[in-house]
């Protein structure tokens, strides 16, 4: 006879499981025609251990996705493995329906996809004019073009644009970075903990410029470890766990999901 415990621990795998079958059924009726799509994903850094273990995802053109989930779901390892900086084992990466998978950085971002990492995402030694230049290192004749387009969206780059990428504060790096990364024009942009590390002044301005680049009609596809703030500001969510996507909704409906709130939202949904 199992223990109160197993039996508790029993029940909860079963939820699980139950929630990932439900998603990956979700996730075929509705990935059809997506701009991008993550099909039945496993990739590590270690060979013979996976990370991801089945991840799907899709993001339609002018959507905010947002991914949250537990401290070692396999959130920033998806965004890695989308950008070619994770080896994929099995499974498949789609842009436009033509398949991606494991094609290198450089390819990625000339076909549109843009990618912001958490850390070391900025040359401090360089300018901010210096960093938004390696941003278009392949098309150098658009960079007056770009350099506007940024500029409007962060106008303190445009006005300190001489300054050394070292010497800002960790919200005007953030700002920098993702500047880089939408000066070639980007379809889609990866974004992997944008808040982490600021303020929570600081983090509320991120979030706005996330929302800013998308009305332009970027699409978005951001992990959060913010999981509120994060589901109050994108289109759809997705809650990853063990590797695998557990679940996906609209924003508000994750936030109010009792099983979400439960397993993974505490009572932040709450807050």
């Amino acid at each position: 006879m199992s223990s109160p415990l197993g039996r508790a621990k029993a029940e909860a795998e079963t939820s699980r499981e139950q929630a990932y079958a439900a998603a990956r059924e979700a996730h075929l009726s509705a990935a059809e025609g997506a701009l991008v799509r993550v099909d039945d994903l496993f990739a590590g850094y270690l060979p013979g251990v996976n990370i991801l273990n089945g991840c799907d995802l899709h993001c339609a053109e002018g959507e905010l996705v947002g991914i949250i989930g537990p401290n070692g779901a396999g959130k920033s390892t998806l965004l890695k493995s989308m950008f070619g900086l994770v080896n994929i084992r099995s499974g498949t990466v789609t842009l436009r329906g033509e398949e991606i998978t494991g094609n290198k950085a450089h390819q990625l971002v000339k076909m549109g996809v843009g990618y912001v990492p958490q850390v070391n995402n900025v040359f401090p030694r360089l300018t901010i004019e210096e960093n938004l230049q390696m941003g278009l290192y392949h098309d150098p004749k658009r960079f007056d073009e770009r350099f506007d387009y940024v500029a409007e969206l962060f106008p303190a780059l445009g006005t300190r644009r001489k300054q050394r990428a070292g010497s800002l504060s960790g919200g005007e790096r953030q700002m920098v970075a993702m500047g880089r990364a939408l000066m070639p024009s980007p379809s889609v942009l990866l974004l992997d903990e944008p808040s982490a590390g600021l303020s929570p002044a600081l983090q509320d301005e991120v979030f706005i410029r996330c929302r800013q680049i998308n009305a332009t009609g970027v699409s978005i596809i951001m992990v959060e470890q913010n999981a509120r703030r994060c589901l109050q500001i994108c289109d759809r969510g997705y809650v990853l766990d063990q590797g695998r996507n557990a679940y996906t909704a609209s924003g508000a409906d994750l936030m109010n999901d009792p099983k979400v709130i439960e397993l993974y939202l505490g009572t932040l949904a709450k807050a």
